[in-house]
């Protein structure tokens, strides 16, 4: 165990202040605190494209258009969007379909989205993600719900491509077995972070921030970009 820790650390400390961006993440303080935005977020990621180059610029691009003349204020304002005008921002119309589907379950509960959304994470789990009414939106897979969930305030991880590289990167290094099941992989990650000394969440910001793109590294990179989201 001593060595997968001293591994884990030297991946830590890589992305020094990551703690800052995973603490507003479990506070619900993403995009300024706009639940609106995080689902949006998480809509767009649903699919696969490069989060810094393709999801962020597009979620910017959403907001001028349609929250900051107050066309689009809240959740429930989001579920009633015309798709195909939408469609202008991001041509995705499963993305929208997501979107939508959320913004409308979580407008139909009661308080602001804020709460809202803390509320609906709080009252969700790992194993039963299938049966919840937001795991059934067709589109929203286990990835795309963790996601959701970790912006509500759970402190768990997305077992998405890149997190389980770098994890079983990290257990094979350690001479562990890697976890391929996506459930198994989550709680596994969610076990090393609290043996080594660290939040699942500093675990899976991790993996996405010290990837390079070319000479550098995510986390420097895009140091603009993440005091905002």
């Amino acid at each position: 165990m001593s060595l997968l820790k001293k591994i884990v650390e030297e991946y830590m400390e890589k992305v020094s202040g990551i703690e800052v961006f995973c603490e507003r993440c479990l506070r619900t303080e993403r995009w300024g605190g706009s639940v609106v935005l995080m689902v949006v977020d998480a809509a767009f990621d649903s699919i696969g494209l490069n989060y810094f180059t393709a999801v962020v610029p597009k979620v910017e691009e959403f907001s001028k258009k349609y929250m900051e003349n107050g066309t689009i204020k809240n959740l429930e304002d989001l579920a009633q969007a015309d798709t195909g005008k939408l469609k202008m921002v991001w041509k995705n119309e499963r993305s929208w379909m997501v979107a939508k589907e959320v913004a409308s379950y979580l407008s139909t509960m009661e308080g602001d989205d804020r709460r809202t959304l803390r509320s609906w994470a709080r009252n969700t789990s790992l194993e039963g993600w299938m049966d919840n009414p937001i795991g059934r939106i067709r589109g929203v897979g286990l990835i795309t719900f963790q996601y959701l969930r970790m912006m509500g305030g759970v402190n768990t991880v997305m077992p998405d491509k890149i997190v389980k590289r770098v994890i079983n990167s990290i257990l094979r290094e350690a001479g562990l077995e890697q976890v391929n099941s996506d459930i198994e992989f989550v709680k596994k990650t969610e076990e090393i972070a609290l043996l080594c000394g660290y939040q699942p969440v500093e675990l899976c910001w991790m993996t996405w921030l010290v990837q390079p793109e070319g000479k550098t590294m995510r986390m420097e990179k895009y140091s603009g970009i993440l005091s905002k989201i």
